[in-house]
């Protein structure tokens, strides 16, 4: 009989789980009814709250009557409560598409002669072809409910006035500025002196950070591997316990070992008559600090790394370049180097997005210090990751932290996928596979 599509169709528009029963599938017609049921429940008592709520971020700050203050709205729950309605909603429009398509569907299979399977014929057919789709729900709900969703909520503070001390709820409300918080952070004297200065130091740190961990570790992993050096299990011990040891442990560890008054690292330059050097206290040393303390913390990892690809290398490579007369170095250069930067691109590119936001290596050897004079509220050794803390937990300036923490997304995001739709790895993948 022609014309079930149709009609399965229209019916499911008009109402979830309709088509589904007119098709002879009554449980899934009733399960979609049921959650349609649901839906027009939840929504008619939120919905509207919810568009409010987004558009006004609330309109009855709290107030002092007769001695006693008379609660308002919470701008922030308000938009964090919208921002769940609203996803929800996104998610019954998914549903109720997917009801349209599967009533389609096996009205288009019944037009073709088929028999609609049954409940218990749909589960098996889900668990056997279609498992891995419906395992993966509950962990995608929980992204974007537990990460989307807080995402989406930053993104939203940014162009807002939520900041100390005159737009902090329940006493204030908060409203849309829209991209006037940005436009102080960038052209505001006072926040665009601290943002450039505290953005350029985040693209020296990540990028010395980055080349003296990998180069380090290339070091120490083509030491190790040369054919002469003996006990290299040894060796691969000592220098991994680094790693090993929790960085919270070596860092305040380090922190005291080049304190400037008391540090064993000055007491050992006073023996030899040497003066001690500000580690901690000066700007230009601070910075030297943190980059041979994170030396110290990170060349393992890169050694590690390094090593395992060293030993995947054909050693006939080695023999054909020494029987056309290479030198060592030309083997490094033409042999090793191309082979190891080869595998270690991608994790080259995920090091430096990882040392843009390194914030145990600051926040635990300097906090950030020494302060600068002229900075709102950052040091010499803040990095942007540090002083987005330090504006929402410190000084509770929450727009200008989440300004801070778009752009520190658009940098990592557009330097990790521009670079590494360039590395060879990801050119030559299929040719891998």
């Amino acid at each position: 009989m022609q014309g079930h599509r149709s009609k399965a169709t229209i019916l499911s528009i008009l109402s979830m789980g309709l088509g589904q029963i007119y098709n002879r599938q009554f449980i899934k017609g009733i399960i979609f009814l049921l959650v349609e049921a649901w839906g027009i429940f939840y929504f008619s008592g939120n919905l509207g709250r919810a568009l409010w709520g987004i558009v006004t971020l609330g309109d009855a700050p709290r107030t002092l009557v007769k001695g006693k203050w008379i609660e308002g709205d919470h701008s922030i729950f308000i938009l964090v409560q919208s921002l769940i309605t609203l996803l929800f909603l996104a998610l019954f429009i998914l549903m109720y598409i997917m009801n349209i398509r599967d009533a389609n569907r096996t009205a288009r299979d019944r037009e073709n002669g088929k028999t609609p399977n049954n409940f218990k014929q749909s589960v098996r057919y889900v668990l056997d072809y279609k498992f891995a789709q419906s395992f993966l729900t509950l962990p995608t709900m929980g992204i974007l409910f537990f990460t989307i969703m807080p995402i989406l909520f930053m993104i939203m503070l940014a162009f807002t006035n939520y900041s100390a001390p005159n737009h902090i709820p329940p006493a204030k409300l908060v409203d849309w500025v829209g991209f006037q918080t940005f436009r102080d952070l960038l052209t505001l004297k006072t926040w665009s002196h601290t943002f450039f200065g505290v953005l350029t130091w985040t693209i020296i740190w990540a990028v010395l950070s980055t080349a003296t961990t990998y180069l380090g570790g290339l070091l120490v992993a083509l030491l190790i591997n040369q054919q002469g050096i003996k006990f290299k299990g040894l060796w691969r011990t000592i220098l991994v316990i680094p790693y090993a040891i929790p960085q919270l442990i070596s860092l305040l560890v380090m922190k005291n070992m080049f304190n400037g008054q008391f540090g064993p690292i000055n007491q050992y330059f006073s023996y030899f008559g040497l003066a001690g050097l500000p580690w901690l206290t000066d700007p230009f040393w601070a910075k030297v600090t943190v980059i041979i303390v994170n030396m110290w913390v990170g060349i393992p990892v890169s050694m590690i790394l390094i090593m395992g690809i060293l030993t995947t290398i054909p050693k006939d490579m080695y023999e054909a370049a020494e029987i056309d007369g290479a030198s060592g170095y030309q083997k490094f250069r033409i042999v090793t180097l191309p082979m190891v930067l080869f595998s270690t691109a991608p994790t080259l590119i995920m090091q430096f997005a990882g040392n843009i936001n390194n914030f145990n290596a600051i926040y635990l050897l300097t906090n950030g210090n020494p302060v600068v004079g002229d900075y709102q509220y950052a040091g010499a050794t803040d990095l942007l990751v540090t002083w987005l803390y330090k504006l929402t937990l410190d000084q509770n300036k929450y727009n200008m932290a989440s300004a801070v923490g778009i752009i520190i997304f658009l940098i990592v995001a557009s330097f990790s996928i521009y670079n590494y739709r360039r590395t060879k790895s990801f050119k030559e993948e299929d040719m891998i596979q």
